[in-house]
């Protein structure tokens, strides 16, 4: 396990546009609408979500295999062992079913967790909190189109979004492209193969302003991955990060992390990867 740390940058001569104030309301437009936004995007009603599951639920998240999650007991009922959720992939799976949505409808809801083994810095905090969600599909439409598809109605989603914010405080900057960019972890590769995966993932961003990056878990070319990813998340293939552009920081941050999840063959191949 590597050493954590954190790194905390504020540049020089930074002042907020908005009032502290301002910022807590600006924040909760902004969840507000995104909310709306995606769920009408997407066909999505709102669940609500577990902060913690037993171990031998099955239902915590692995991420890329090495984080482990916080765990305590509970005293009233036998002691019973829970982990604080690291994220909700396999649960959201869970729920579809329980809930009886059909084909082309979906969940959402509001993720909290905890994740202790994270580096932190401007972008990266121990505690999260998003908008989770899951969509059920045909097996038939676990293809890329797909994937694209739903990728375009989420950056509608964040475009009204952002409209929506500057044009309630217009000291805000506009900053999202009309389109947004898809490229494949292997075309990053080819494009800049003297760089690190996170410099290439900073001068395509820098260069486009919002990227949908492709394929992310599998091996590359050159032998490496581009980053990792759970076997039993999604499909290498068949994912993405949708990453945006931070003039502020200088740097690119992923706004979603986000794939077509695995079926039984894709799942033991990537098992016995």
């Amino acid at each position: 396990m590597r050493e954590g740390h954190t790194e905390l940058i504020i540049p020089p001569g930074y002042q907020s546009k908005l009032s502290l104030k301002e910022t807590e309301v600006a924040i909760k437009e902004i969840k507000d609408f995104f909310e709306r936004a995606l769920a009408k995007e997407l066909n999505l009603i709102r669940v609500s979500a577990p902060l913690f599951v037993t171990p031998e639920s099955g239902l915590n998240d692995n991420l890329s295999g090495v984080e482990k999650p916080v765990d305590f007991l509970i005293k009233a009922q036998a002691a019973i062992r829970c982990e604080i959720v690291q994220s909700l992939a396999k649960w959201k799976r869970m729920a579809l079913q329980k809930y009886e949505f059909e084909v082309g409808e979906g969940l959402y809801t509001d993720m909290n967790a905890i994740r202790k083994d994270d580096d932190l810095d401007n972008l990266h905090s121990a505690y999260v909190d998003q908008w989770d969600w899951e969509k059920l599909i045909t097996r038939e439409q676990r293809t890329e189109e797909t994937l694209k598809k739903i990728v375009a109605q989420i950056y509608r989603a964040l475009k009204a979004t952002e409209d929506h914010i500057c044009g309630l405080f217009p000291v805000l900057d506009r900053l999202l492209p009309e389109e947004i960019t898809f490229i494949s972890t292997q075309e990053l590769e080819d494009r800049y193969p003297t760089l690190t995966p996170e410099e290439r993932e900073d001068a395509i961003c820098k260069e486009k302003g919002a990227v949908f990056l492709k394929g992310i878990g599998g091996r590359l070319n050159s032998g490496k991955s581009h980053d990792g990813r759970a076997p039993d998340y999604d499909d290498w293939r068949l994912n993405g990060d949708l990453i945006f552009w931070y003039p502020l920081l200088e740097t690119a941050f992923e706004i979603s992390s986000m794939g077509i999840r695995v079926d039984e063959e894709t799942l033991l191949t990537q098992l016995r990867f």
